[in-house]
């Protein structure tokens, strides 16, 4: 039967090229689908904020949300916004009188969705960074939650953040009824310790209280003062502090990033009461007037919510230029990466102190808590701060030429705003228009602008083909 098959004399074999199938076929390939890529970029807070934003300067203008009936000015309503959103809590208004309870009730949303969405999302873009770092570098810089890598893990993670904030604010809200109930009543005094939980925790700033001057009124309720300075410290931790103590829960045991931030802080916070009771001791406008007990806690107060919300005891107007100074440099500080609080973080802090501790003493690498710390992360930490300095003292140089305030006000009032921190010498209001609209942005920019810039430079790191030759340059 093979036989049949071969080819046999005088028979003709033609030989033709199939040119078309020998052409190449392209198969497309399907479309790759990860649901959590289009979450990994920073343009998601720009986003996010801007649409918040919108969405609560429209509520406010309308006359409904404030007690004339008319509708609000615009600049009112987008600067009392942004301001809430950004959870900030400066204000040209006052918020207490201006804007009814449902105006209030709309800035309490603001504040409510701007805090924990920051630092829900904050988070998880911050463990996309270190996701994209060398192992040994991810377990320097994290350990326990990297599992947060898809849109799953955010919502995972978002559901977290919020039940951890929810009880939080819940304790904090029982320790502020126990003590306005007294005060306003069941119903008003409800809604204030409300109102103030969510401010106190989002490291807002905003108040509703009765009074001139923040919580001036109550400077003497220890309890009070105690519960609210408690839970700012609580929102400017952050999460992955949290995730530390919880899991961890020994100090040796924690990630560089949670010893770094509780190393810092604490003394921080020490060292601005200590400062504020030094220079405003006789003060008859601040604390002069105040017997000792009262004196230290306002100070400790005034410390805590100076790095991070803005409540305050004492009207910042009359305090001195030292004082001032000191506040100023809190501000810019700020509090954790991937909380409720501003600045240019106090981890950015913590390592550009480290860099410097490891140039005194000559050392090539920047190591901390017998960890080195990757020399991409300290210039990104430089940069932060760098750029920090660089927009307020431009937006600080433009506000001295259209407002008619002293230098050291301005200042104190762009670092207030840029660290979403909420402080004021008592200028806001009388700011002009124009002077709003960059307080507005400055608002807005130092909301998003440093850890956008961290997440931006830490996505688009690339390692060169090449290197060019060292060449030493004059230092000092």
């Amino acid at each position: 039967m093979a036989n049949a098959w071969r080819r046999r004399p005088g028979d003709r074999v033609v030989r033709t090229p199939r040119q078309h199938e020998l052409q190449p076929v392209y198969i497309p390939a399907p479309p790759r689908r990860n649901p959590g890529r289009k979450f990994e970029s920073p343009l998601i807070l720009l986003y996010g904020f801007g649409g918040l934003i919108a969405v609560g300067t429209f509520l406010l203008w309308l006359p409904f949300f404030n007690v004339t009936g008319r509708f609000a000015p615009f600049m009112t309503a987008l600067f009392t916004a942004t301001s809430a959103a950004c959870v900030t809590g400066l204000v040209v208004v006052n918020t207490g009188t201006f804007w009814n309870h449902w105006g209030q009730g709309v800035i309490m949303a603001l504040i409510l969705v701007g805090g924990l969405g920051f630092m829900s999302t904050a988070t998880y873009l911050l463990l996309i960074v270190v996701q994209r770092l060398s192992l040994p570098s991810q377990l320097i810089v994290t350990r326990g939650f990297l599992e947060a890598s898809q849109f799953g893990g955010l919502v995972r993670l978002t559901l977290q953040v919020i039940a951890v904030a929810f009880v939080i604010l819940a304790v904090t809200f029982a320790i502020l009824f126990w003590r306005f109930e007294k005060v306003f009543g069941p119903g008003e005094g409800a809604w204030q310790a409300l109102f103030t939980a969510i401010s106190a925790y989002n490291n807002a700033g905003f108040d509703v209280l009765p009074g001139s001057v923040s919580m001036a009124n109550l400077r003497g309720d220890y309890y009070l003062l105690g519960a609210v300075a408690l839970s700012v410290i609580a929102g400017g931790l952050g999460y992955g502090f949290y995730v530390d103590v919880l899991k961890m829960r020994r100090f040796n045991r924690f990630s560089l990033d949670s010893r770094l931030v509780l190393v810092t802080s604490v003394p921080l916070w020490l060292a601005g009461a200590l400062l504020f009771l030094l220079f405003e001791y006789g003060n008859s406008g601040t604390l002069g007037g105040d017997t000792l007990g009262t004196k230290v806690m306002n100070s400790f107060f005034l410390s805590v919510n100076t790095r991070t919300a803005g409540f305050s005891t004492v009207d910042l107007g009359v305090a001195h230029l030292q004082t001032i100074v000191v506040l100023i440099s809190l501000m810019f500080i700020g509090g954790a990466s991937g909380s409720t609080a501003g600045g240019i973080k106090v981890n950015t802090f913590a390592v550009i102190l480290a860099a410097v501790c490891a140039s005194v003493r000559n050392r090539s690498y920047v190591e901390a808590f017998r960890r080195e710390i990757p020399t991409s992360q300290v210039q990104r930490a430089l940069t932060v701060a760098f750029l920090a300095v660089g927009f307020i003292g431009g937006v600080s140089f433009l506000l001295a030429i259209t407002e008619p305030f002293p230098f050291d006000k301005i200042l104190h009032e762009v670092v207030s705003a840029f660290g979403t921190v909420g402080h004021s010498t008592g200028i806001t209001a009388d700011l002009s228009n124009v002077g709003k609209a960059i307080i507005t942005l400055t608002m807005f920019v130092g909301r998003i602008g440093p850890l956008t810039i961290a997440l931006a430079l830490g996505q688009g790191q690339r390692h060169a083909v090449y290197r060019y030759s060292q060449e030493s340059v004059r230092i000092g």
